[in-house]
């Protein structure tokens, strides 16, 4: 990585944000814990990250709406988002990729799995930034 990349995680057990921060931090990455749909949303807007790992069952804003908010906002759209969830059923991928989800991971999650796809979408956006930043220039 030649730039410390920002992951923000939400999900609302605080037993996996604690996971999930342990598995990224050491790699390098800067994470930011959420624990609600709501402060994600109002974060995000403030300081977009470079990936955010949501999970769908929360109270409040569920991950399929905040996911929903966040592709339809032109400032938040091209931000990636990988669905971090207890649901594994086919139904669920199909309605997270149809809502603009980039990827999905079932938990328990794997750490060499969850890495691999970070790293991946996350060179993938600074791939794409750097485009758009040519176009505009």
């Amino acid at each position: 990585m030649k730039q410390q990349a920002t992951v923000m995680v939400v999900d609302d057990s605080p037993i996996n944000l604690c996971l999930m921060e342990a598995m990224l931090s050491p790699e390098g990455y800067s994470v930011n814990l959420y624990d609600s749909g709501e402060q994600c949303m109002k974060s995000v807007l403030k300081s977009a990250p470079d990936i955010i790992l949501l999970d769908i069952l929360m109270p409040g804003l569920d991950g399929f709406q905040v996911l929903r908010q966040l592709k339809s906002e032109e400032g938040t759209r091209r931000i990636p988002v990988v669905m971090v969830t207890s649901l594994c059923e086919v139904k669920d991928r199909v309605i997270a990729f149809d809502a603009g989800a980039d990827d999905f991971l079932s938990k328990p999650v794997a750490k060499s799995e969850l890495l691999a796809r970070v790293r991946s979408l996350i060179n993938e956006k600074q791939y794409n930034d750097q485009l758009l930043a040519k176009l505009k220039d």
